[in-house]
């Protein structure tokens, strides 16, 4: 695993922190290589039976797991996979428990009045019943608590979390979905377009934020979020690391931006994150948001109708176990016709998918690489 970027923000771990956070990593990658393959094998072995009573293989995701549901192995796999996503968030809520104060005073002093971006906040912002329900992913707290005022702490724990369970592979700086949406997809398509004014939608800390503001340095960038503790985090690590962005507390569903503010929309594994009238909400904010012309392009893990029934079934055990509660939900939405409904030609919806690993001009490669590619659903207004 590449060692994380140490910005002025990150959250610095003892020798005992560090080690347990390795552990973490190690049982990760163990079960990745060595348990998850057998399972293949197990439902192959299961398999006949199904065929022999129904006349056919299974269909989708639903009779795999019927045919997996009652297996010890399937079983312990599970749980080591849950626990071991349980055990990784507390050994980094402790190395940030143990220096929040320190954190939060590092977020105050980069407020200064000669900051690059901007961020505003509400302190009476609603946050969407949907996102309140539950701890998003296991992440106690989930996405939007706050310990008080100033506090950076969800933010902390969310940069440090995700680089962990990803295991480095989205690069030092864990802003491998944002790289590889801009160089697989958005310099290749139209190379000379310079947009002027970019939004990124559910930008939690920034991570797939600060690569446009690389890519198109004319542009002026926005980034908002639900959760004002992420948006701290994502607001101090920018200026940490001299990047000017715009962040804001926002519900992308409907935000208070004026219509035709934006040339580029993106997102990055945001849409599997909310129910889907809510995405259908954010598809008709898009078309209001872009201007004649603009683009919007959401990144998203691979729909369940480009996978196999076996991997589409893998892929369910986050909703079934993980605290992902609209994962599989979005994944059997056509998203195409929500977007045709949302006020774009259909001729101009282009659903894509593209390479997970990146390699920018002077970078050394990388990329999400337990996953071969992302799905890109791209609109033109």
């Amino acid at each position: 695993m590449t060692q994380q970027f140490q910005h002025a923000m990150l959250p610095q771990t003892t020798h005992d922190e560090l080690a347990r956070q390795k552990f973490v990593n190690s049982l990760q990658a163990y079960i990745g290589s060595q348990v998850s393959p057998k399972l293949q094998g197990i439902y192959e072995r299961a398999k006949p039976q199904f065929e022999q009573q129904h006349q056919r293989p299974p269909h989708d995701r639903h009779e795999v797991r019927q045919l997996m549901q009652d297996n010890p192995d399937y079983h312990w796999w599970g749980a080591l996979r849950r626990t071991t996503q349980e055990v990784m968030w507390e050994s980094v809520m402790t190395s940030v428990d143990r220096q929040l104060a320190e954190l939060n005073s590092r977020y105050t002093q980069l407020q200064h009045p000669h900051r690059l971006g901007s961020l505003t906040l509400h302190p009476d912002f609603e946050l969407p019943a949907y996102q309140r329900a539950v701890d998003i992913h296991c992440m106690p707290g989930s996405y939007h608590h706050e310990l008080g005022n100033d506090d950076v702490a969800a933010g902390a724990v969310y940069d440090r979390g995700v680089y962990l369970y990803v295991q480095g592979r989205l690069g030092p700086l864990n802003d491998g979905l944002g790289q590889a949406l801009i160089h697989n997809y958005l310099k290749p398509n139209d190379p000379d377009w310079q947009p002027i004014r970019i939004l990124d939608l559910g930008c939690s800390v920034g991570h797939s934020t600060l690569p446009y503001v690389d890519a198109y340095p004319n542009a002026e960038v926005h980034a908002i979020d639900v959760g004002a503790s992420l948006l701290r985090y994502a607001h101090a690590r920018a200026e940490a690391l001299g990047k000017r962005v715009h962040f804001a507390q926002q519900n992308a569903e409907q935000t208070d931006f004026a219509d035709a503010s934006f040339d580029l929309i993106v997102s990055h594994i945001l849409l599997h994150e909310m129910p889907g009238f809510a995405i259908q909400n954010v598809m008709k904010e898009c078309h209001r948001l872009l201007k004649p012309g603009g683009l919007m392009a959401h990144l998203e893990a691979s729909l369940y109708k480009h996978m196999d029934p076996f991997r589409a079934f893998l892929f369910d055990w986050e909703t079934a176990n993980n605290n992902e509660p609209f994962w599989s939900a979005m994944r059997d939405l056509d998203l195409e016709a929500i977007a045709t409904d949302a006020g774009f030609a259909t001729e101009r919806i282009t659903p894509t998918a593209i390479s997970a690993i990146v390699q920018p001009a002077g970078q050394a490669k990388q990329g999400f690489g337990s996953r071969g590619s992302w799905y890109v659903l791209a609109a033109r207004k």
